[in-house]
């Protein structure tokens, strides 16, 4: 009963998200006779979701956060979802060479996991999961992992680099893996993000890269942001939080693997 109660609680809040996104709002009693539940229920639905970083609470409902946000604000969105693919990703990295991690704080949640990983070069244009990535090779030993931070001009609200010399930069190496987070997912358009700066220099990584894996919390699908991401094609492998036969992932299974 507890599992049921908990399904339709996710249900519901995908259904106010989707609302959020192609509004920009919501009405507490009107999303509340649509989804056929008290007001109540739809606070706490609220609640939860502002508590989770996803929207911002207003008197009568909730209005969506736009723009670049801080990496410190994004590090606790939906944590547990973040070390659930994290511990996912940590099983697709090479065994040596060099992978890029992009600005992401879901990406930062792997870069805390990758201390003790012998001969791998990572690099990222952000300079909070450098400093992540950088700790672990003092804890570990230099020679077990070897952190660059992929410069440019500095993005001051996520803490990331960007610009012509972050993409000649992130372009000037060869990678077996980028990992990449996105504003948005899609199954028709791809992914997207708030800011085309920090989707040029994914691109710049992805040209280099053998293989691009797309991590994202399910809170991300079916959903769209501004600056285009990445068609289809170009994605490796998605990964999620949810297992992989989950309903919510079956417009994306023919597009690309899902792990």
């Amino acid at each position: 009963m507890a599992t049921n109660s908990t399904v339709r609680g996710e249900e519901r809040r995908a259904a106010i998200l989707a609302t959020l996104a192609g509004a920009g709002s919501v009405q507490l009693d009107a999303i509340a006779a649509e989804l056929a539940v008290s007001p109540m229920t739809v606070r706490r639905d609220l609640d939860e979701l502002e508590a989770e970083g996803l929207l911002r609470r207003v008197r009568g409902g909730a209005v969506a956060i736009e723009g670049p946000r801080p990496f410190s604000e994004r590090r606790g969105v939906r944590l547990r979802a973040k070390q659930a693919i994290a511990a996912k990703a940590l099983r697709l990295l090479p065994l040596q060479g060099a992978i890029a991690l992009d600005a992401s704080s879901t990406t930062g949640t792997l870069a805390e996991a990758l201390s003790g990983h012998a001969g791998l070069t990572v690099a990222t244009n952000s300079y909070d999961n450098f400093s992540t990535l950088r700790g672990s090779a003092h804890m570990t030993g230099a020679a077990h992992i070897t952190p660059v931070l992929i410069g440019g001009e500095p993005e001051a609200t996520t803490g990331s680099f960007v610009g012509k010399i972050a993409c000649d930069a992130a372009a000037s190496m060869l990678y077996q893996c980028f990992f990449t987070s996105a504003s948005a997912v899609d199954a028709t358009h791809g992914s997207s993000e708030v800011s085309l700066a920090e989707s040029q220099v994914k691109r710049a990584f992805a040209q280099r890269s053998r293989r691009v894996v797309l991590c994202v919390d399910s809170s991300k699908l079916d959903q769209l942001a501004v600056a285009v991401g990445f068609e289809w094609p170009e994605v490796s492998t998605l990964i999620t939080e949810l297992d992989p036969a989950d309903p919510r992932l079956a417009p994306y299974r023919d597009l690309t693997e899902i792990f």
